[in-house]
Order: C-alpha cells, then sequence, then structure tokens
C-alpha cells in the first residue's frame, strides 16, 4: 500500500516529525515525511495493516502539544520505491498556512535535567525541547525552522547539532534549541547601566545568585521573560511591594504572584482540583484563587480583593530565581513568592527589546535579568479562573465550560478559534479596552494575543505590529475590515486608513453575542442576547451596555435595556463612581442628602454635578449595566473614586460573597422594553440610611440583576419562542451574577451559552466582529444578486 497523508494544525515545533519517523521505524514502513508551509506531508509504503496503523496513531499517539485538525489520506500516485524513511527538508507552498504552537512551560523533562548537576545543561536558563519553551514570541516566518526565528543568530555547537538531527532525539528540530557553549546568555544589569554577563557556568551562576540576593533584600529588578519584562519584587515584603506600587505608578490594581511551588500557594489560596490543573498545566497561566482566611501576605498586593492571581514558573529562569532546594542556588535563599507584574508604565505595552526596557523602566527597577535572545513579539501573561458555578451544575447543561478566560494571550495566542463555517480573508480590528485583534481564513478564526488599551502611541504601534506579524505568518490579505461602529475609536480610524478593502461597522453589544455564539460553535440562527457591559457605542449614538438583543450573526434587534441615566462629566465619570451615583439620583429624584458617600466630598462639586444633569451639560445618556454598578458601590461606601477598571464592581462582588444565602432581590420594574431602576436604587438608599451592611446591600443587588436578566429572557421567550440565551460582556466576569442567572434561566430550561475559550469582555470582542462582517458581507452579495 501507499499513501499520500496531509495533516493540519499545530504540528510544527512540536515534535510531529520525529514522532511520525519513529512511527515508521517501529512499523518497518518506508517513504518520507517533511514540513511544508501549510502543515506536514507524509509518503508512506509498505503493509496494508501497517500504513493502517501508522494512521490510525497519528492522532491517538501525537505529541502532547500538537493539536491535529484534519488528516487526508489519499492514494500516492508516484510508483517510487523507498528503501528507507527519511526526513526532506521543508518546503514552502504558495499560500499555504498554518496554526503555530504558543509558547509553553517547560516540560518535566527539561526540569529534571535543569537540575541534574551530571547534566550539561545544569541550571541552563534556556533549556528546551519540542515539548516545551518558546514557539509564537521568537517566530518570525513559517515554515517554522531556525532560520525563520530569533535564535537564528546563535550557530549550534556540535553537541546541540547531533541532538537536533538526531530524528529519535527529544530536541530533534527543536528550533531554540542551545547549551551554555552555544545558546543565549544572561546577564545583570543596575540601573546605572553597569552588567555582567555570563560566558561559563561560575559567571552564568553569578548574575541569577546575585538576582536571589537582590530579591531577598527588597530591591525590585526587571527580569525578561518569554513575551516581555516582568518587574519582580519579593511579594512578603510589605515595604517593597508599596515601592513598586509608587513607582509603576499603581494605586490598587491587583499584582500578578508567581511561587515557587504548588504547596506555597495552598498556604495562601484555596485550590481545588480544577484551578491545580490550570497552575500545573503547560500554559501556565495566572490563576485567580480565594484566598485562605489566614493568608498573611500583605493586603498591597491586592487591595480590596477575596481572590490572588498566582502562576508558577514558567521558565528555566524563574525556577533558578525560585528554586529552594537546589545545593549551588542556595547559597543565595531566593523568596518563596515573587510579584511578577507587567514591565512597564501603567497604560504603556509591556517591555520587550532590552535598550527599550532599559530606557523606560530604569526609574522603576534597580536592577536587570536580561538575555541576548530577541523577543519578536510581546506577549503578556494570561488570567483565568475556574467557573465553579458550572462544575456543580447539572452535567446534561449544555456547554458549560469550567475555565473562564478573563485575558488569553500567552500559552494560548494565537491558537485559533475553530469556526461552524467558512469565512472569507478578514481583519477585525477590535475594541478601545482591552484590545484583541482578529483574523480569519477558512474555517479559523486566529485571536490575538492581548495588545491592551489603545491609550497611546505605544500600544499603536505594538497593535499595528501585531496585524502586520500575524497577517504575514497565516498567509492573509484581508478581503474585508471590520471595526467598532465608534467612529472616535483609534481601531476604526485605523481602519479608515486602510484604502482599497471594503469595511464594515459593527455594533458593539452585538459583536459580544456574535463572539460567544462563534466560541460555542453555534451556526447562523437568532438567540437571545444579554450583553451587559461598561461602555459600548449604540446605533443611536448613545452609550449602551445593559442591553438585550435578538441576535444572529447577520442581524440584530434590541429588544429591551436599562433606561438611559447621565453619565455627569462622560467618559471622566467612569474614574469617579460618585459621580454616578449623584448624577443617577439627581435624575431620577431621590434623596441622597446626608449618606455617608458624601461625607468625603466637596459640596460644592456635588452640586454642580446636579446643575450639570439639570441642565444636561456635558453628561452623555447611558444604559451601561457597568456604570450601575459603580452608581451602587458609591452609595453604599465602598467605593467613589477608582484607579482601574471594574474595580468597584469587583470590590462590591467580593463584599456580597457572604451574604448571599440571606439576601432578597430589590423591585424593579419593566415598561415598554426599558428596564427601570428607580426602585431598585431607592430601596438601596432606604438600606444604606437603615445603616445595612455594605455587603448584604451587594448581595441583594446581584440577586436583583439575576432577576432581570431571566425576567427579560421570559418575556423574550413568549414573544418569540426562542429558547437559547448567549451571555457575553465584562460584567458576566462576576462570578456571582453568573452563578445566580445562568441557574435562574437554566431553572427555566433555557440553553445556557457562555463563553468557552475566549473572554466575555472586549478581549473577545473582535472575534464577534469578524464573522459578523462575514455574514453581513454575504447578505450583500445575495441582495446584489436577487437585485
Amino acid at each position: 500500500m501507499r499513501k499520500h497523508i496531509s495533516v493540519t494544525g499545530v504540528v510544527q515545533g512540536v515534535g510531529f516529525r520525529p514522532f511520525v519517523f519513529g512511527l515508521a521505524k517501529r512499523l518497518d514502513l518506508r517513504g518520507w515525511v517533511r514540513n511544508t508551509s501549510g502543515g506536514v506531508e507524509i509518503v508512506v509504503q509498505g503493509q496494508i495493516s501497517k500504513v493502517e496503523s501508522l494512521i490510525h496513531s497519528l492522532e491517538t499517539e501525537a505529541p502532547p502539544l500538537a493539536r491535529i485538525d484534519s488528516i487526508t489520506v489519499e492514494p500516492e500516485l508516484t510508483e517510487i520505491e523507498y528503501k528507507t524513511f527519511d526526513l526532506r527538508p521543508s518546503t514552502n507552498i504558495e499560500g499555504a498556512f498554518q496554526p503555530i504552537s504558543p509558547d509553553t512551560a517547560i516540560c518535566p523533562e527539561c526540569e529534571r535535567e535543569l537540575f541534574d548537576p551530571n547534566d550539561r545543561r545544569y541550571l541552563y536558563p534556556f533549556i528546551n525541547c519540542t515539548h516545551c519553551g518558546p514557539r509564537f514570541t521568537i517566530i518570525k516566518d513559517l515554515p517554522y525552522d531556525r532560520p525563520a526565528t530569533t535564535m537564528a543568530d546563535f550557530p549550534l555547537c556540535d553537541s546541540c547539532r547531533k541532538e537536533y538531527e538526531d530524528p529519535l532525539d527529544r530536541r530533534f528540530h527543536a528550533q531554540p534549541v542551545a547549551c551554555p557553549e552555544c545558546g543565549p546568555f544572561v546577564y545583570l544589569e543596575n540601573s546605572a547601566g553597569n552588567s555582567t554577563s555570563l560566558s561559563n557556568m561560575d559567571m552564568r551562576l553569578h548574575a541569577i545568585l546575585k538576582a536571589r540576593r537582590l530579591l531577598r533584600e527588597g530591591k525590585i529588578v526587571a527580569i525578561k521573560g518569554l513575551g516581555g519584562f516582568h518587574l519582580a519584587c519579593d511579594a512578603e515584603n510589605r515595604k517593597t511591594v508599596d515601592e513598586l506600587r509608587r513607582r509603576k505608578d499603581r494605586s490598587a490594581k491587583p499584582f500578578a504572584l508567581m511561587a515557587a511551588d504548588l504547596g506555597i500557594i495552598k498556604c495562601y489560596c484555596e485550590v481545588n482540583e480544577a484551578e491545580c490543573k490550570l497552575l500545573t498545566g503547560k500554559e501556565k497561566p495566572i490563576v485567580l484563587l480565594n484566598k485562605n482566611k489566614n493568608a498573611s501576605l500583605p493586603d498591597g498586593l491586592a487591595p480590596g480583593m477575596d481572590a490572588l492571581g498566582f502562576m508558577l514558573p514558567y521558565t528555566p529562569l524563574h525556577h533558578l530565581l525560585l528554586n529552594q532546594s537546589d545545593s549551588v542556588l542556595d547559597r543565595e535563599p531566593a523568596p518563596s513568592i515573587l510579584v511578577m507584574t507587567s514591565g512597564n508604565l501603567s497604560e504603556e505595552p509591556i517591555a520587550t527589546e532590552n535598550q527599550d526596557a532599559f530606557e523606560r523602566l530604569a526609574p522603576l527597577a534597580d536592577a536587570f535579568l536580561s538575555h541576548d535572545r530577541d523577543i519578536h513579539v510581546r506577549c503578556d501573561d494570561s488570567v483565568v479562573r475556574i467557573d465553579r458555578g458550572s462544575q456543580t451544575a447539572d452535567p446534561a447543561v449544555h456547554r458549560l465550560s469550567s475555565t473562564v478566560y478573563l485575558r488569553r494571550s500567552r500559552g494560548y495566542a494565537p491558537y485559533p478559534v475553530h469556526l461552524p463555517f467558512e469565512t472569507s480573508p478578514i481583519l477585525a480590528v477590535g475594541g478601545e479596552l482591552k484590545n484583541t485583534f482578529c483574523i480569519t481564513r477558512e474555517k479559523y478564526a486566529f485571536l490575538s494575543h492581548h495588545i491592551g488599551d489603545m491609550e497611546n502611541a505605544e500600544v499603536y504601534e505594538s497593535f499595528e505590529q501585531g496585524v502586520q506579524h500575524l497577517s504575514k505568518l497565516f498567509r492573509v490579505k484581508p478581503e474585508l475590515i471590520a471595526h467598532d461602529l465608534h467612529p472616535g475609536y483609534f481601531t476604526t480610524k485605523y481602519a479608515e486608513s486602510i484604502t482599497g478593502v471594503p469595511r464594515i461597522a459593527v455594533q458593539h453589544h452585538h459583536a459580544h453575542i456574535a463572539a460567544c455564539m462563534a466560541d460555542n460553535g453555534l451556526d447562523d440562527r437568532q438567540v437571545i442576547g444579554l450583553s451587559f457591559d461598561g461602555t459600548g457605542y449604540g446605533t443611536d449614538g448613545k452609550i449602551w451596555g445593559g442591553e438585550v438583543l435578538l441576535a444572529s450573526y447577520a442581524d440584530f434587534e434590541r429588544v429591551a435595556h436599562l433606561e438611559y441615566l447621565p453619565l455627569p462629566g462622560g467618559d471622566s465619570a467612569t474614574r469617579h463612581p460618585w459621580r454616578i451615583a449623584v448624577g443617577y439620583a439627581e435624575s431620577l429624584g431621590l434623596d441622597i442628602e446626608g449618606l455617608p458617600f458624601l461625607a468625603s466630598l466637596d459640596k460644592k462639586v456635588i452640586d454642580i454635578v446636579r446643575k450639570q444633569v439639570q441642565k444636561k451639560l456635558n453628561t452623555p445618556e447611558t444604559s451601561s449595566m457597568g456604570r450601575l454598578f459603580d452608581a451602587i458601590s458609591s452609595l453604599v461606601g465602598i467605593r467613589n473614586e477608582v484607579s482601574y477598571e471594574a474595580q468597584a464592581a469587583m470590590e462590591l462582588e467580593a463584599q456580597s460573597k457572604a451574604w448571599l444565602a440571606e439576601a432578597k432581590p430589590y423591585p424593579f420594574e419593566i415598561e415598554a422594553s426599558v428596564i427601570h431602576v428607580r426602585e431598585l436604587l431607592k430601596h438601596v438608599i432606604d438600606d444604606v440610611r437603615a445603616n445595612k451592611p455594605a455587603g448584604l446591600i451587594g448581595a441583594r443587588f446581584h440577586h436583583t440583576l439575576a432577576g432581570m436578566a431571566e425576567k427579560v429572557s421570559l418575556q423574550t421567550r413568549a414573544a418569540t419562542g426562542i429558547n437559547e440565551t448567549v451571555l457575553s460582556g465584562g460584567v458576566w466576569q462576576n462570578q456571582i451574577l453568573l452563578d445566580l442567572a445562568r441557574a435562574a434561566l437554566m431553572k427555566n430550561n433555557f440553553a445556557v451559552f457562555t463563553h468557552q475559550k475566549t473572554p466575555a469582555n472586549d478581549g473577545g470582542l473582535s472575534l464577534g466582529q469578524a464573522v459578523i462582517a462575514n455574514f453581513k458581507s454575504m447578505k450583500r452579495q445575495e441582495n446584489l444578486f436577487n437585485s
């Protein structure tokens, strides 16, 4: 039997060719295997049963990092009689493309070698193999070969080349493979620019040992990782944590933490089986975990929060900095937990280039632990949590995911979302906050790494570089560009700057619902979409955010929404929740005189806000659910000012958890498709005057919102017969609201869809834009044809 086999998916840089080579040798088959720019190509000949066994094993025994999308088997038409099974050089097929592997945490085999004194890579901070290490962040082009990566400048030594060329070696064609003799080196610089480079074992260790000592002594060290620099310090040193906040101009946003091992994390947080699996998996994201009651870490790590974001070491260098047991490293004892926050000033992109990092981070860091392997694509750490509600739900319930993606980046991007339909080549540019972009081709939607908030030129540049790079990697020349409806967004202006390509503007909340539909593999049909978030430009020019949509990919109808209320000062009010509370109360005729939250405010400024509302001066109207959270948080005395997005809502959620069991919902009204909140706010104010705990009021508020979701869904189903409800938008990252609303909807026999592999926040928005643009374009073409 002779067969020609084509395999697509993530099958390069993951040990797939040596795996095929080993299979063929084991089964005594002949032929060849090679990489192409579209995947892996195999020609095999031999006994029928053995050829069939190889085909079966391609999927069932594939290497751990491989993700197979398709295996196509056809007769091999050539009559060549092969005498051996060979590995052929890679070939480029015009226009072909393939998914590529995300960066992957160090594997157990490499970790064992890293701490084996008899191994030639003992304590070498760049150890890797085909099962682990950098991928996405070092790739310049496909096929994935060393010359097309940032490792091109490091010629292999004889020992590494022998491994690299041995098909049965774990490092066969591992493109980043290196050792102390031929690979990248690490060096330590202080903020004055004095460096210590490492060219041998003793010198190599010097920088790492000194960095461990600096961290232990309370210094802040900038550390170059896979996708950029981190700013690191001892997480148990309160003074240093406070100093890092001062230097970084980050007053309250929680810091990410990295612990030496899982046991240390369990000392401070609750860790269930699913969370353990996430922490120890090959992606190694930041995982949000509930604090233990007796956790003794500084409050300044996550002010006002009842959870901490922990991750485990994912690079060899991280292990060397945190290891608590190696006899050589133990010369300089290290902290067991480090703050590992992004290496940037607030709102800037994470630093990746050595000189840029030194220039930008010198005021923030006391020293720099850097290296000479370039980062081609910046990639922030991913942030996830376990949806605990989904773990206890009825297993028969349709498509409940246990992992919630708050930021999908390192370890996950740019692995694609698989669509249930073909698409045109489309570029969707995303939104203004938590930006990602999306490139589609065929049935793939390539959602980019995290870009960030589009607030300065550095982020714009990072966005543009990312678009160019992924378009090149996946051989996509967009035939259509999708962007947000908001005319003032940078991403809208970027789309408008591209000439000769048709554009489609997509309403923000429609994109949220479409993203969740695509994430769940739904075909084009109408669903009830509950799109709850902070802000999005509406078709009427107002600020939406508490939306009930009857939506398909091609179109939507707004069937209900929160009532419009004033936002005094416009966007600036989002940083001052008290303005929203005062504005809402003034608009609805509610008495808030004497409430505690007003005590710290200037009465003259309060009067100015009231007059703004009365005269409708710079008070755009909003139906935002996120702003309603802000107003409640301020009214109950939790947060009058915020320093980061959703801070008020997150602190309200944290205080509400303990009161859920005894809390009852507040009243609300739905009239003519408008959800009125006057009665809700009036009862909140009454509870504040009665000195009810803020957590109890917050719990009642959460129950109320779940009741709103239930009631509007029941009304919409009664009118349309549609039974599928899709939940999307950043507000649905609130675990309390998600649990309560989902339980209520499921009790009424709704099929409930939540995000599976993408964020519910604006990090998933570009996916929705892309699929909407695809169907709108198809509809236009049909209309033209029919006319």
